[in-house]
């Protein structure tokens, strides 16, 4: 379960670098020291951008291929909801009420 709320977790998380960059620019306007720091934030900020992508579903096949299975998915969808609409036509599901 800790598995699984940590995975939301990095779902939900912002990834956007903008706020670091204004981060590091109001640092190097101050002359402060901090820019360091921010610049660390921004480095560890992209690593784990890198990894979220590197370990994203399909991302080791080619777009050929994503497009084979995307055709595929999408005919069994349709034969999925053909068969759904096919058996709920069906008299076995309307039961009568008994009085």
């Amino acid at each position: 379960m800790a598995t699984a709320q940590t995975t939301q977790e990095k779902e939900n998380e912002d990834w956007s670098l903008l706020p670091l960059v204004h981060d590091i620019i109001k640092c190097m306007d101050k002359d402060s020291q901090d820019v360091h720091q921010e610049l660390a934030k921004l480095k560890s900020k992209i690593q784990e951008a890198r990894e979220q992508i590197s370990n994203m579903p399909g991302i080791d096949c080619s777009p050929q291929e994503q497009q084979q299975q995307l055709c595929t998915l999408r005919e069994q969808v349709r034969t999925k909801n053909q068969l759904l609409h096919k058996y709920k036509g069906l008299c076995m599901f309307d039961v009568p009420k008994a009085s």
